[in-house]
């Protein structure tokens, strides 16, 4: 299998133009890695060279947040937002789609899809100034280090580091868009994992400090053997939900277009386990952020003992990693699962559309009948996949606080990390594939095609 795999990525770099393509990509990604390692202006390198050589990653949707940034929020970078921003406008943007008519009838238009693209652009700068502002304020009064910024005018210090900062994030989503249209794969999403794995420096110093060293933290044997094994256990649920979907058989019938006649097939529908991707963990980790925060504010500003006892308590029972917050954690996951089933898959347009084009699932009336069916197939794979979700996004924070396990190790054991990686190799994988088929190679594993792909 190693022998196969190694001839197919000689094959690879066979064919001039998906060689050219694959050249392409892994540039366009270097420099949206050294984006990462360009300082704001005004940031004091020395203070901020000590913070990073003490810091450890923070929990949470800033940890996250700075994963998926390769580590550019933490370096004060000019690509500090990375592509989040863009990534949050479409996902608000697919939302008001599902919810808001009139965004509706434009998608279906000829040139409706480029304006609502164009929306998404907008959104993205005007949340990148807001997020810009945040993470400004935040350099300007750190907690815990001294001072981080040398300019005195610091109306001024926020006013260029949002400026900065927007335009390192709308470069980036330009080089994501030329890498989805004249490299391989999808741009946007390799930019991401590219960030995360760049990460992997980072895990790899926490290992050294778990196991090496001269007072060792966890055991090789047990820990080691264990992280080991529940890494494979993890790769391998992530590709199978990730690849699990359930076929709907659909029956087209023979029927007359103009003066031809065409035959009658059969077909499949295919239904999505993991039909919403990674999108509850991220709304789950963005709500969750604030219960706790707010309440330590709170407690802060009453003066009445009681009520600020209670706060704390609260705030200490909701606070990242506890019990509390992962139950909670795990049902909002769960709610979002369904919330973006509900609001991207439209039953009721799949049914009309079969009836209209005179496809039919065997055994269900068309209409009515055929929209039922799908939802209730599709709520039901949904509470498998949703389960697999939530166990898949928990490991992470129960290795990190329960276990002791550095934050850095932990989040390549599950969570949105992984999925993204997994997810985004795949897809890469298949269009590899596409363009070795095409010139009669083999795929990277048997076949030409991925084990458990249909």
């Amino acid at each position: 299998m190693l022998r196969n795999f190694y001839n197919t990525f000689v094959n690879c770099f066979k064919i001039p133009e998906l060689s050219s393509r694959i050249y392409f990509t892994l540039g366009l990604l270097a420099v949206a890695q050294l984006l990462g390692f360009v300082r704001l202006p005004g940031i004091d390198g020395n203070v901020l060279a000590a913070n990073l050589a003490k810091a450890q990653s923070s929990g949470g949707i800033l940890g996250l947040y700075n994963t998926f940034a390769g580590g550019a929020s933490d370096r004060c970078a000019v690509s500090a937002l990375s592509i989040m921003p863009y990534i949050s406008a479409t996902i608000i943007i697919q939302l008001l789609t599902a919810v808001w008519p009139r965004l509706s009838k434009l998608v279906r238009e000829p040139d409706g899809r480029t304006k609502v693209v164009q929306y998404g652009r907008y959104l993205t700068l005007v949340l990148c100034v807001g997020q810009g502002i945040y993470f400004a304020n935040g350099w300007l009064h750190p907690q815990s280090m001294a001072p981080l910024v040398l300019v005195q005018n610091h109306a001024w210090f926020v006013v260029q580091s949002v400026i900065l900062m927007t335009a390192g994030t709308m470069l980036l989503v330009w080089l994501g868009e030329q890498i989805t249209e004249r490299g391989i794969g999808n741009g946007v999403s390799l930019i991401i994992a590219a960030n995360i794995l760049a990460r992997l420096p980072n895990a790899a110093r926490g290992l050294e400090g778990m196991f090496g060293g001269e007072n060792p933290t966890h055991s090789l044997i047990g820990t080691g053997l264990l992280l080991v094994i529940l890494l494979i256990a993890v790769i391998a649920g992530v590709i199978a939900i990730t690849q699990a979907q359930r076929k709907i058989p659909v029956q087209y019938a023979s029927r007359m277009v103009g003066q031809k006649m065409y035959q009658g097939s059969t077909n499949y529908m295919p239904l999505k386990v993991n039909y919403a991707g990674v999108m509850p963990i991220i709304f789950a980790s963005s709500i969750l952020m604030f219960p706790s925060l707010a309440l330590q504010k709170l407690a802060d500003i009453v003066h009445v003992p009681f009520l600020q006892d209670q706060f704390r308590g609260l705030a200490m029972d909701l606070a990242y990693g506890s019990w509390l917050y992962l139950l909670v954690y795990a049902l909002m996951i769960l709610f979002f699962s369904y919330f973006w089933v509900a609001t991207q898959f439209n039953e009721i347009q799949i049914a009309d559309d079969l009836k209209k084009n005179g496809g039919y699932i065997p055994g269900v009336r068309p209409g009515q009948g055929t929209s039922d069916y799908l939802h209730r197939a599709m709520s039901r794979i949904t509470l498998a996949g949703a389960l697999a979700l939530t166990i898949i996004a928990t490991i992470p924070i129960i290795l990190y606080k329960q276990l002791s396990i550095d934050q850095n190790v932990a989040q390549f054991f599950g969570g949105t990390s992984i999925l993204i990686a997994v997810g985004v190799l795949l897809d890469t994988m298949r269009q590899v594939e596409s363009h070795l088929m095409m010139r009669h190679y083999d795929g990277f594993l048997k076949k030409g095609k991925i084990r458990g792909r249909f």
